[in-house]
């Protein structure tokens, strides 16, 4: 870091490539043992890491970069259960996908999109889920003909050539311009178009790792009184882990994120400014009090660093609802998509008897 300042602003200007930010985590209430995020077949992830005069270290994993962007949007939402916008992002730009209200008993009078069913800042694959590429867009209160993903692609200017398809490129220019407009959150996080050839990288990206890592085995036992489960009483393992450090790791891009715009191209200084306060902004939410990273995780911040100075750092301090003013999104911010409850809730038998693959096929 040329700067120890987190001012946006100050970072743009730079000739910084990236800015990484080190957070010191402790278990809070005072606890020493933890829990990892698990993984199919292995369970958590113990790993020996390689350090000076030929030592390894015991690194766990806590939480991957996949996970850590799922947290970072959690922020985002007015509580855990909600998938409304927190009040602090009002204006932002985000899609939304609605289905009709009273399912599953739908009259066919009553097929209109007022049940929200799932937005941009809840599904893995943001902008790019089948949730909204495959639902059609609403206009005043009402589905209409086209499929969003067909527009998106209209808006990208780029020909429909099948597997070939992909922006020429000058037309980056209206992909990152487009992206921005219907769901700047997928360029802070990434997003895939595998039929239209495009491919963004994270432009934050996080990690959550615990070092000097000791496995701590226990058990339970769930009980059945009366007998009415299949389960019976099984005994079963609980693993936690206890660490002499816990580190997140938040790493801006800001190479990439200066690539989104050049001069009167792509876009320009107020809205490449929005994506790097809202990416600090997202950074200090999650750490500002103690976040529960999953049932037995829960862990607060004892202090944060940035990379290449000693001293510790405060926490990001931002005005996102000035950066949001400035990056001038259209109104109203929020695009609705449809689909129709008959086609969205099918059962899994219906799929199973149409020969579908969907259960082979899951968002991650």
């Amino acid at each position: 870091m040329t700067d120890r300042s987190l001012n946006p602003a100050t970072l743009l200007s730079s000739t910084d490539l990236r800015l990484t930010l080190h957070a010191s985590l402790k278990p809070a209430a005072g606890l020493d043992r933890f829990q990892p995020a698990g993984f199919p077949e292995i369970g958590h992830v113990i790993y020996d890491a390689p350090r000076a005069c030929n030592r390894v270290q015991k690194v766990c994993i806590v939480d991957s970069a996949a996970s850590m962007a799922n947290h970072l949007e959690t922020v985002c939402l007015a509580s855990e259960h909600s998938l409304e916008l927190a009040d602090e992002l009002a204006g932002m730009p985000y899609v939304e996908c609605r289905t009709d209200s009273g399912w599953p008993n739908v009259a066919d009078d009553d097929k209109r999109p007022e049940q929200l069913v799932a937005t941009t800042l809840s599904e893995g694959h943001r902008l790019a889920s089948t949730y909204f590429l495959d639902g059609v867009l609403v206009s005043d209160g009402k589905p209409g003909d086209e499929k969003f993903g067909t527009v998106l692609r209209n808006k990208f200017g780029i020909a429909d050539l099948g597997k070939k398809s992909h922006p020429l490129p000058e037309q980056w220019w209206t992909v990152f311009t487009t992206i921005f407009g219907y769901d700047p959150n997928s360029l802070v996080h990434g997003v895939l178009f595998p039929a239209m050839g495009i491919k963004l990288p994270r432009m934050l990206t996080a990690h959550l790792e615990a070092f000097d890592a000791a496995r701590v085995r226990s058990s339970g036992v769930k009980f059945d009184k009366l007998g009415k489960t299949s389960s019976g009483q099984p005994i079963f393992s609980v693993d936690e882990e206890t660490a002499s450090e816990i580190i997140a790791t938040f790493v801006i891009d800001l190479a990439l994120l200066r690539s989104f715009g050049r001069e009167d191209r792509g876009l320009n200084s107020a809205q490449k400014e929005f994506l790097l306060t809202l990416a600090l902004w997202k950074i200090e939410r999650l750490l500002r009090g103690p976040f529960r990273y999953r049932s037995n995780c829960d862990l607060e911040l004892d202090k944060l660093l940035i990379r290449g100075c000693d001293e510790p750092a405060a926490l990001p301090a931002v005005d996102i609802k000035a950066a949001i003013e400035g990056a001038e999104f259209r109104d109203p911010p929020v695009t609705t998509v449809y689909w129709p409850a008959e086609e969205l809730f099918r059962t899994g038998a219906d799929e199973r008897d149409e020969g579908t693959d969907s259960d082979e096929e899951q968002d991650t």
